[in-house]
Parts: structure tokens; C-alpha cells; sequence
């Protein structure tokens, strides 16, 4: 049982890694990405709204499989609500380990001999 719930997730991981929101997150955690972990936070207003519009839908006497976008678009908006302050303590973070580093004379970082 345990070998093949892990078989089974390891499957989904590897195709929820391309999934579009997974591939913005991943590009918000590259050093040059973590600025944009705050504007990205609005982004979670947008899945909260289209959750919010579905939910209409199916109380105005709408398909049931609409629950299936609403649990996605609120995990999605979750996802980007997390990612701005992660963003903003890793970006924290890898500016002090910047300026913490020596700068030789050619002004390269981190290159002692």
C-alpha cells in the first residue's frame, strides 16, 4: 500500500511540476525571481475572485463539477498568498549573504584565493 501511494505521487509530481502556476512559483524562487514574489501575491486575489464567480454558478443551480475549479483556484491563490513573504525572508536573506561576501580588487564576489 505504501509503495504504491509512493509510486503514485511521485507519477504526479512529475506531471504537476509543468502545471502553469508551479512553473511561476519555481521562477520565483530563482535568485533573480524573488522580487517579484510580492506582485505575484496579487495573483491570489484573481483565483480567490474566479472562485468566488464559480461558486455563484453553482448556487444559481450550476454543474457540481464546478467544486473541482473552486478547491483548484482556491489552492492556487493559497499557493501565491504563501510565496510573497517566503519571497521577501529569501530575498532578505540572500542580500545579506551578498554583501557578507569579500569583493577582491576586480570587484568579483566571493572569488578568494
Amino acid at each position: 500500500m505504501l509503495r504504491t501511494s509512493v509510486a503514485l505521487s511521485a507519477r504526479c509530481y512529475g506531471v504537476l511540476r509543468y502545471a502553469p502556476t508551479n512553473l511561476l512559483i519555481n521562477a520565483i524562487r530563482t535568485r533573480r525571481g524573488l522580487k517579484w514574489g510580492v506582485p505575484a501575491m496579487l495573483l491570489a486575489g484573481v483565483y480567490f475572485y474566479a472562485a468566488a464567480i464559480c461558486t455563484t454558478i453553482i448556487n444559481d443551480g450550476g454543474p457540481g463539477w464546478l467544486y473541482l475549479l473552486v478547491l483548484l483556484f482556491v489552492w492556487n491563490a493559497f499557493k501565491f498568498l504563501w510565496i510573497g513573504p517566503v519571497s521577501l525572508v529569501w530575498l532578505v536573506r540572500s542580500r545579506r549573504q551578498q554583501v557578507s561576501e569579500p569583493i577582491d580588487t576586480l570587484g568579483h564576489a566571493g572569488t578568494s584565493r
